[in-house]
């Protein structure tokens, strides 16, 4: 396998799991109809909701959730891959765990990525947000192998600005990287489509980011312009600011073009202690 052309459905998730459910149903089906192996959806696809308690209220443990359930369905009825961005699921903490899927084209889970950085930041606009007050951190990174664009990386929003992930998931051999986000808009302005080029060119991958896009039932506002960039910076695909789907398509021989003219893969050293 050389090439594939992937989906992103760009979503602008509320607070309801069973209608955004139904909506990730019929972007399975588009992206299929659209002849995609594989198709990405963004962090929070089940339910975007900052009100902590409804949000706990509504919230399924992974075996109870009926999102998850409906997009294994629809993976296996129309015979495609799906990375399912994240869902906000009940932990054995007490706290959710935001978790992505990779579901095989019979619907089995191939993979589950719990979010490793969580977003705890005071905006200058005004805004707060404290994930970790919610959120249970993931610890381990995870890479998909023999899925239809490789062996795929998984990564989740916030985990774009911590270069060092992505230098891990590189060198153990990932050949493309997918950031599902819920990006708010004046931080995606500032480094969204940057930060995203910037991983590619250094980790020398694809990057796949499917995000949220638009005004949510909950108040918040997420920039969109989900993207494609090849492992040269490139941009493949990048949508707007409102809910959609888009294709590109991926020919995964540029990443060994991409490591013949900068070989940084065979140049990484290690850095010693730094001396003063």
């Amino acid at each position: 396998m050389s090439s594939a052309r992937v989906a992103l459905y760009q979503a602008q998730s509320g607070i309801d799991p069973a209608a955004n459910g139904e909506k990730l149903v019929g972007a399975v089906r588009e992206a299929a109809a659209g002849r995609a192996a594989m198709l990405f959806t963004p962090e929070m696809s089940g339910m975007l909701d900052r009100d902590r308690e409804r949000a706990l209220a509504k919230a399924r443990s992974e075996d109870e959730d009926e999102v998850l359930a409906a997009v294994r369905d629809a993976a296996a009825e129309a015979r495609i891959w799906v990375h399912l961005g994240s869902l906000a699921l009940k932990g054995e903490s007490g706290k959710l765990v935001n978790r992505g899927f990779v579901i095989d084209h019979s619907g089995q889970i191939r993979a589950r990525y719990d979010k490793i950085h969580l977003f705890d930041v005071d905006l200058p606009t005004g805004e707060s947000w404290r994930e970790s007050a919610m959120y249970e951190a993931g610890s381990a990174a995870v890479i998909v192998p023999d899925t239809p664009v490789g062996n795929l990386g998984l990564t989740i929003c916030y985990d774009l600005r911590f270069p060092a992930l992505f230098e891990r998931l590189s060198e153990a051999g990932a050949d493309l990287i997918s950031v599902p986000a819920a990006f708010t808009v004046p931080t995606g302005k500032a480094h969204w489509q940057v930060l995203l080029r910037a991983r590619a060119i250094e980790s020398e991958v694809f990057v796949v980011a499917a995000a949220q896009a638009g005004h949510h039932e909950d108040g918040r506002d997420t920039y969109g312009h989900s993207l494609v960039a090849d492992p040269w910076g490139e941009l493949l695909l990048e949508m707007g600011g409102e809910p959609g789907m888009a294709f590109a398509e991926i020919d995964l021989t540029r990443i060994a073009d991409v490591r013949s003219r900068i070989p940084v893969h065979r140049h990484r050293r290690p850095i010693g202690p730094i001396s003063n």
